[in-house]
């Protein structure tokens, strides 16, 4: 027996195409406690630090101050960098990371004795997204190449552990068609699965369906499918971005 498939008008799939990738385009990370290891998660999560955070150190009659805060990219950086570095101190040294992408610069120091190690600590520390900026004072004492090292470095690294973290968790954009009578049913779950910018479209061309759009963790997109059709006395039909 040859089976019926109802294919949605182009009208009503373009505009349902339109909304998941204006819900991808809107994305907002969500942001949670996260775990003491400070290990970035894969799949669309990471660890970053909650907000902008100093420590200073003298060494050698030198003051070293490095400040750390959370960035989202390169523009974001490069504005972190002047809201903090100080023209009057003898060097700016900083460096940043942003998924695979950084950059570091020692900003007079010899080369790779500051940028670097800053660098360092930031892979070290097992965070992403964020930037630290050293700035240095001289005292009139030379460090030598091995101790500038050990201080931008170290210094950056006592930065990042007086941190507080949070794990931040990227959202997937999903739309489900659902009939009238279930909707209930189906707001409960969203409910439980603390999903984000519910929307309702009853322009479906369906009678007696409406469409739902929604954003979820993305590590909880299988779990709440397999929950909303467990508790539906239909098949409903999912739409992912």
């Amino acid at each position: 027996m040859p089976v019926a498939i109802t294919i949605p008008g182009y009208r009503y799939c373009h505009k349902l195409n339109h909304r998941l990738s204006a819900l991808s385009s809107a994305r907002k990370p969500m942001v949670t406690t996260a775990s003491s290891s400070r290990a970035t998660s894969n799949g669309g999560a990471f660890t970053t630090i909650k907000e902008t955070v100093t420590f200073e150190k003298e060494i050698k009659k030198s003051k070293f101050i490095a400040i750390a805060g959370p960035i989202s990219s390169e523009q974001s950086a490069h504005s972190f960098l002047n809201q903090v570095k100080d023209p009057r101190a003898t060097h700016n040294c900083w460096a940043y990371k942003v998924g695979d992408q950084y950059r570091s610069n020692d900003d007079g120091e010899p080369s790779g004795t500051a940028g670097k190690p800053i660098h360092s600590a930031i892979v070290s520390s097992g965070l992403d997204r964020i930037m630290v900026v050293v700035i240095r004072y001289f005292g009139g004492i030379k460090l030598g190449t091995g101790g500038l090292v050990r201080a931008y470095g170290g210094v950056a690294a006592e930065c990042l552990q007086n941190a507080a973290t949070c794990l931040v968790k990227s959202k997937v954009p999903m739309g489900v068609e659902v009939p009238f009578d279930l909707l209930g049913v189906l707001y409960h779950q969203l409910q439980s699965f603390e999903v984000e910018d519910i929307k309702q479209d009853y322009d479906t061309g369906k009678d007696g369906i409406t469409m739902v759009s929604f954003k979820v963790d993305f590590d909880r997109v299988e779990k709440l499918e397999e929950t909303i059709k467990a508790n539906c006395s239909r098949e409903l039909v999912f739409y992912k971005h």
